[in-house]
């Protein structure tokens, strides 16, 4: 059994200034990480088993990986790394591939679908498991492009929130919302750690046309960032300073001379 990874002391610190501004673990705590076998999720593991042996308060954790219960499926490799690891991991088991091709909605997208019949999956184990919150390992990039797209596709501007409370009771947590991607891909290579890719995706198993509203928001960003190098600074900034009053909704205008 092997208890440490090599962790960037400023992954660390932005996973603690997270949790510190928004208070996502508390003490007694009982924390569930969805864990996809991603970088980002496994990255989200080791940072809360770091955060358990180092930070003033006690919580627990725990991570659970959905099994679609599609062909060919295995997570052998993702269970054998957290037992390595002392971390308590359980694959869920579920039907959900079965079922899709009766339940899905005509000319919606395989990856939503499966991607919310998931996170069912995961609030359902987590009830059963008496857990407090549900742990995900979105990073910033996650953040902005949905930011985007939202705006470009949706007509709407909302991103993705570091904690709020679900329509089940459970609050959802996202410790690495401030993280850059890149600093989550360094700590797979650098650990040399096997991750699981799009390739796990029940959705590749269809004959469907794959949205590419994501993949092209990621390359128009990357764009933008070869010609501004700080522009995901500045967009993190602009998160915490909105000017309500500025804006088109009546209901958040801030205006005394108005009868």
């Amino acid at each position: 059994m092997r208890n440490n990874v090599n962790i960037s002391k400023k992954l660390l610190s932005v996973a603690g200034k997270t949790n510190a501004t928004f208070k996502l673990i508390q003490e007694g705590d009982k924390v569930l990480v969805g864990l996809s076998g991603g970088k980002d999720s496994l990255a989200l593991v080791h940072i809360l088993k770091y955060m358990q042996r180092s930070a003033p308060f006690k919580f627990e954790f725990e991570a659970c990986t959905i099994s679609y219960g599609m062909p060919g499926e295995s997570y052998e490799n993702l269970h054998n790394h957290c037992l390595e690891y002392d971390i308590k991991h359980t694959i869920y088991d579920t039907n959900i591939f079965e079922i899709s091709n009766d339940t899905i909605r005509e000319n919606s997208s395989f990856c939503s679908y499966f991607s919310r019949m998931r996170r069912g999956a995961l609030y359902t184990f987590a009830e059963q498991g008496g857990f407090t919150k549900i742990a995900l390992g979105h990073h910033f990039d996650d953040a902005v492009e949905s930011f985007f797209m939202n705006m470009f596709y949706n007509g709407s501007m909302r991103s993705l929130a570091p904690i709020y409370k679900t329509n089940r009771g459970v609050h959802l947590i996202r410790p690495l919302i401030q993280a850059r991607e890149s600093q989550l891909r360094a700590f797979a290579d650098e650990n040399n750690i096997q991750t699981i890719g799009d390739e796990s995706c029940p959705a590749m198993m269809k004959n469907v046309k794959m949205p590419h509203a994501r993949e092209a928001t990621k390359e128009w960003l990357k764009e933008m960032e070869s010609k501004q190098k700080n522009i995901f600074k500045m967009i993190k900034a602009s998160f915490s300073h909105i000017h309500d009053d500025t804006l088109f909704d009546p209901e958040r205008w801030v205006r005394d001379d108005i009868d």
